[in-house]
């Protein structure tokens, strides 16, 4: 289970973070006051809490053993201000509810979830709210802040808020008694949320524990299990994605996903997927790369057919012969380097045995 940082509140420390909830709650009062910067303010806030904490403020908010643990944090090692924060506002609840409740009021805004969710994670599943309807409200912000926060790191090819997703995996989705605080409904739609992202943040490794703590679905004898779920979401999310990088990210990851037990409508579904990015053009306009990280991955996960399903694309590939010349080029190129590589390869071995001693 990953441990938050729990700096201890020594007088400097809280002194800042104190100061950073003062300007936090400022800004919200100024957007909440001017409704024709709103937008941009609200935008303003969510970028700064989303920044790296640099050395100077480690030393001010972290004592030594602290700054030893966070490296666990984050990509690298690095921490955000939100980590510390939201870690924060559950120790001092007093100190984010003047927050909590400005951001309420600018609900309907642009970058409203966005802040909430990174402030407000880790208080929503460690207090207990006896209103049902508040709590399906955060609940629902948070998912809903969640995806447009992790959309960010995926178009931008960065894992930014992956503490963020930690912690909604590992401290929510998989600990049930976190997650039973929230409305059933938002439990499913974190379940969905995760589905999408648990390729692009590296934890292919918790899937079989993912998959037993999936919450009941009514539409579960339509669409199938948590497995049929999962690769809904996922082939959902895979047609979405126009970043070659995590394309290619996602392409790897998914290999992990062999022999698991599917519906045939859902086995389906994710074929039709991965095929759509084997050939060039359009609707998915795939690079090189692309098609052949799709290839892989529909070889190994489905190997029935797999000769016949290259076939049929090479039919279909003559039928454009503006391809052909890139393809042909390609082709020349790649077993050109391969039987120069072969070549090198025997020159090398027949030296080196022509080096050795006779009677070695």
């Amino acid at each position: 289970m990953q441990q938050r940082v729990e700096s201890s509140l020594r007088p400097r420390s809280s002194a800042y973070l104190n100061a950073l909830s003062l300007e936090i709650e400022k800004r919200l009062q100024r957007a909440l006051a001017s409704s024709s910067q709103r937008r941009n303010l609200l935008k303003e806030l969510f970028a700064d809490v989303a920044l790296e904490i640099d050395d100077r403020a480690k030393d001010i908010i972290l004592s030594r053993e602290d700054q030893i643990s966070s490296a666990a944090y984050g990509v690298n090692g690095r921490l955000y201000f939100y980590d510390v924060l939201a870690d924060y506002y559950v120790r001092v609840p007093p100190r984010g509810k003047p927050i909590l409740n400005l951001i309420v009021q600018l609900w309907s805004q642009s970058f409203a979830s966005h802040v909430f969710a990174l402030l407000f994670h880790n208080w929503l599943f460690e207090v207990q709210l006896d209103d049902a309807d508040v709590q399906l409200r955060y609940a629902s912000a948070l998912i809903q802040g969640a995806t447009n926060v992790f959309w960010i790191d995926i178009q931008s090819n960065t894992r930014r808020f992956r503490s963020l997703f930690q912690y909604l995996l590992n401290e929510a989705a998989l600990e049930p008694t976190r997650l039973n605080k929230i409305p059933i409904q938002a439990q499913r739609d974190l379940y969905l949320l995760m589905s999408r992202v648990i390729f692009f943040y590296n934890s292919v490794e918790k899937l079989e524990s993912f998959l037993k703590l999936c919450p009941t679905f009514p539409n579960a004898s339509l669409v199938g299990g948590p497995a049929d779920i999962l690769i809904i979401e996922l082939a959902d999310q895979l047609q979405k994605l126009k970043v070659e990088p995590v394309l290619l990210h996602y392409l790897s990851q998914i290999k992990a996903l062999r022999g698991i037990e599917l519906r045939i409508a859902t086995s389906t579904r994710l074929k039709t997927c991965l095929y759509s990015f084997t050939s060039p053009g359009g609707p998915m306009y795939p690079t090189r790369a692309v098609r052949h990280a799709a290839w892989d991955a529909l070889d190994l996960l489905f190997p029935v057919g797999r000769f016949p399903r290259h076939l049929i694309s090479l039919s279909f590939r003559l039928l454009y012969p503006w391809y052909w010349p890139s393809s042909c080029w390609y082709f020349i190129m790649y077993y050109i380097k391969v039987v120069c590589c072969c070549s090198l390869r025997f020159i090398f071995s027949s030296w080196a045995k022509l080096r050795q001693p006779k009677g070695a």
